[in-house]
């Protein structure tokens, strides 16, 4: 089922509905969808490079506004409808483990979700129901999903087609050492300053 899933966002890049289609997914991935934004964005900036940050852009902001969503059902809806996700994932166990790394480390958790494979709809919703505060959320989420869109775009207006098949093979490794090195800036830049 999800190859198929997988297949059919793939097919929008075919079609004059391609960006739509990519916000569309970008923010349902945030809530709820399980295919990340990235398959179709790494679809339509291979065929049209030139528009490859224009796709990310357009991708940051379904999942950004997504992500809100995602919030709205965790704060207001959580017994009715934000639980019933959690478990149609099995990220149950996840889900209350978070809320104990939400107390530590707050912003870092959205941030680091938002860029890596983690699922971003656990943050999402996870967020609202622990009453994250909402600004400290928004900003890293614009920040984690923008620098992880308009990298993989980036990637693709530099380096062509080819680079489509070295992302889709190592996203994941790619994106945790992008976020080390960004955490490990950030400290770098705290005891310097």
């Amino acid at each position: 089922m999800l190859k198929k899933m997988y297949d059919w966002v793939l097919h929008w890049a075919e079609t004059p509905y391609g960006s739509w289609a990519l916000f569309i997914l970008a923010f349902c991935e945030s809530s709820f969808f399980p295919i990340p934004p990235d398959v179709l964005l790494i679809a339509l900036a291979v065929g049209l490079p030139s528009k490859a940050f224009r796709f990310a852009l357009i991708c940051s902001a379904g999942s950004l506004l997504g992500g809100c969503f995602g919030y709205l059902i965790g704060w207001q809806f959580m017994s009715s409808i934000g639980m019933k996700i959690i478990d149609l994932y099995g990220l149950h166990g996840h889900f209350e483990m978070i809320r104990e790394k939400f107390n530590i480390y707050n912003a870092w958790i959205v941030f680091t979700a938002g860029f890596t494979p983690i699922p971003y709809k656990l943050i999402t919703i996870s967020a609202g129901a622990f009453k994250v505060n909402f600004l400290v959320f928004f900003i890293a989420s614009a920040v984690s999903r923008s620098a992880r869109f308009f990298l993989v775009s980036a990637l693709i207006y530099k380096f062509g087609p080819q680079i489509r098949t070295f992302i889709d093979k190592h996203f994941n490794r790619l994106a945790v050492a992008f976020t080390v090195l960004l955490i490990c800036g950030f400290v770098v830049f705290k005891y310097l300053i």
